[in-house]
């Protein structure tokens, strides 16, 4: 079970979210803690942190790595379409040529939106950004070899109460952009 912080002096809908989260199956190439959540976006939030590989995420820091924060108001908040707001990050090295690709961020983008029908989360108002990083060494750097990056940025609104399925669905994502297999029924490049 994922350990996450005590949350009993919030309000009740958050708890239950968050019991929900501690019910959602952790992959096991991933690595995922708490860490502290951002401030002032929300009365109540909480945030994880996902490595891909190793324990200690130092060690697989290039391996793929992401954020997920789940984002709850007292109050139905404009443009969130209720109380909730789930935010993620996810960070995956690519092969260069695979990166230069234009189409991978359509692709990645359809693997968000898979992930989370394959998991039935319920979700509406998804926005985001995905950005392609190529980078090549010059100088001193010359000698390294080129190398690509995928960062995915994305925000939606869970529509039902099934948080734990939010979670494994971005937990899928991560995994797809690092190379790893699906679970539930996404399909690959």
């Amino acid at each position: 079970m994922l350990e996450i912080a005590d949350v009993t002096n919030t309000a009740a809908d958050f708890q239950l979210a968050v019991m929900s989260l501690r019910q959602a199956d952790i992959r096991s190439e991933l690595n995922v803690t708490e860490i502290p959540s951002p401030d002032k976006l929300a009365k109540h939030s909480l945030a994880l942190a996902a490595h891909v590989g190793a324990q200690s995420h130092a060690a697989q820091a290039d391996a793929g790595t992401g954020r997920f924060v789940l984002l709850n108001s007292d109050t139905p908040q404009e443009g969130w379409g209720g109380n909730f707001r789930i935010i993620c990050f996810a960070k995956s090295p690519l092969e260069t040529d695979i990166g230069q690709d234009e189409l991978i961020t359509d692709v990645c983008w359809a693997w968000l939106e898979d992930s989370l029908k394959a998991r039935r989360a319920g979700y509406a108002l998804q926005a985001g950004t995905i950005t392609r990083i190529i980078s090549q060494g010059y100088g001193a750097m010359s000698g390294q070899s080129d190398h690509a990056e995928l960062e995915l940025r994305a925000s939606w609104s869970p529509t039902d109460s099934n948080f734990s399925a939010h979670l494994e669905a971005w937990q899928d994502l991560l995994c797809m952009m690092s190379g790893l297999p699906p679970e539930s029924g996404i399909s690959r490049i």
